[in-house]
């Protein structure tokens, strides 16, 4: 069974440092997708803006700067309020989203609590899985270890 650890929040999208816009979004956090948290920008469109990175970046960039690239997360004040600003990079352009450090961290910490970190891998059942692959194989099936290339040798009984 697979758990959902989802929060409404409303972002803010900084055009200028005077100036931004309110942003529904989602995050997701799912038991099937361990290692990654889901955030989903309504903008009110048909179609949604997602994103999907590591739930570790998030968790680490509460409390300092972190990632490169696409995703960099960084804690700051504005206004005296306690943020978390998420930078993003597309083809499709930039965008750098506010949100309040407080619902943020709560929301992860539920996660964290549900999946805690070091354990994601069991969540994926990937040692089950290899343990199934490296299983000896049933004694009933020699088949499989038949040499599928004899050798040239003839055996004494067809001399």
């Amino acid at each position: 069974m697979h758990t959902v650890v989802e929060r409404e929040l409303e972002l803010k999208l900084v055009l200028s440092p005077e100036r931004s816009i309110p942003v529904p979004a989602r995050l997701s956090y799912r038991t099937d997708d361990p290692y990654a948290v889901h955030i989903t920008f309504h903008l009110g469109s048909d179609h949604p803006v997602h994103w999907t990175f590591a739930r570790e970046l998030l968790v680490e960039g509460v409390f300092r700067p972190c990632g490169h690239g696409d995703v960099r997360i960084w804690p700051t004040k504005v206004d005296g309020r306690s943020v978390v600003l998420m930078a993003l990079t597309s083809p499709d352009g930039d965008a750098l989203l506010e949100a309040p450090t407080v619902p943020v961290s709560a929301w992860l910490e539920r996660t964290l609590r549900v999946v805690p970190p070091g354990s994601e891998a069991a969540q994926l059942g990937i040692d089950d899985g290899l343990a199934e692959l490296l299983a000896t194989t049933p004694a009933g099936d020699d088949l499989y270890l038949r040499d599928p290339w004899p050798s040239d040798e003839s055996s004494s009984d067809e001399r």
